[in-house]
């Protein structure tokens, strides 16, 4: 197993997490114009 020679700083340690951010999911645009969340059924139309 690894285990590292030496502790690693806490500026080091945050600036590898920085890249673990959460985005928010974009509305798309269906075919009847109306926007719907990516991977929903449409309310409207009952289409995926």
């Amino acid at each position: 197993m690894a285990v590292p020679k030496r502790r690693v700083s806490k500026t080091r340690a945050a600036k590898r997490r920085t890249h673990y951010k959460i985005t928010l999911v974009k509305p798309v645009k269906d075919k009847d114009g109306s926007y719907k969340m990516p991977h929903r059924i449409n309310p409207v139309t009952k289409e995926y």
